[in-house]
């Protein structure tokens, strides 16, 4: 079965239909999905859905985009959460400079802020990472990182940052870009990343894979991004889908349910 590595169904564009869609994802061979929180009140959602939902997994964190309402009291709740027995992952935590705000010193703080409370709970950190690669790896390995571990979701950025992650034994979250054929880079670093640290996600309800480009995205449509990863990789279809899913069950702590199916 499919592991959706990173989704975000608490978004709105899924508030007409969300329970009908993900009741739907089993029988078109998605097996679990790690609902991300993007804010405090995502988070709280992603709890929420986590509960509701035998295959739902949630990470809780904020969005770099988001981390102007992040106070202490709201860190705090953050940890809170993080106690909740499906929360598997912090995050998505980082840094994005595609546009002017928030400050960069502001993304800074509350990005080192989040990797030292994901240190404190013990899990996982997912990386949201644009158009700021030195600046994240830089804050990464102040912040020893490599003893955290994550992955860098929708990783955008050439073979040699790869291998820089790579050293820091992190996976790397492949979603619908790989499907774009202006996505040289990233196809030359998917080629180049080892299989047993690649992952699929989405990143819905963004970053729909052709032929659904510019559609809503949903984990229905990871099929297409592992039949690009197949092709080049060499190998089956059926084995990205079995090597992902382990590789996501290894990084999110979730074995026990591997060996029990």
């Amino acid at each position: 079965m499919i592991f959706e590595s990173h989704a975000h169904y608490d978004d709105e564009d899924f508030d007409k239909d969300r329970e009908e869609l993900l009741g739907s994802l089993a029988e078109h061979g998605i097996g679990t999905v790690i609902n991300i929180g993007a804010s405090i009140a995502g988070s709280e959602m992603t709890v929420e859905l986590s509960e509701r939902y035998p295959f739902v997994y949630g990470a809780v964190g904020v969005h770099p985009s988001e981390v102007e309402e992040l106070t202490e009291e709201g860190l705090a709740r953050l940890q809170s959460l993080c106690g909740r027995e499906k929360i598997v992952a912090v995050g998505e935590i980082g840094l994005d400079y595609h546009y002017p705000e928030p400050a960069v010193l502001v993304q800074k703080e509350w990005f080192e802020r989040q990797l030292e409370l994901a240190r404190e709970v013990k899990l996982p950190v997912i990386i949201h990472s644009r158009e700021a690669a030195k600046d994240t790896l830089d804050i990464m390995k102040a912040h020893r990182a490599e003893e955290i571990g994550g992955v860098i979701h929708c990783f955008s950025y050439a073979k040699e940052m790869a291998k820089e992650y790579l050293d820091m034994d992190y996976y790397f979250g492949i979603g619908g870009v790989i499907t774009f054929k202006n996505a040289k880079k990233l196809k030359e670093a998917v080629q180049y990343i080892p299989m047993d640290r690649i992952l699929l996600e989405t990143d819905s309800p963004y970053l729909s894979p052709e032929p659904h480009r510019g559609e809503r995205n949903s984990s229905l449509n990871l099929p297409y991004v592992a039949e690009v990863i197949s092709e080049l990789k060499g190998i089956s279809y059926e084995e990205v889908v079995e090597i992902t899913e382990r590789n996501a069950r290894r990084l999110f702590h979730l074995t026990d349910q591997l060996q029990e199916k």
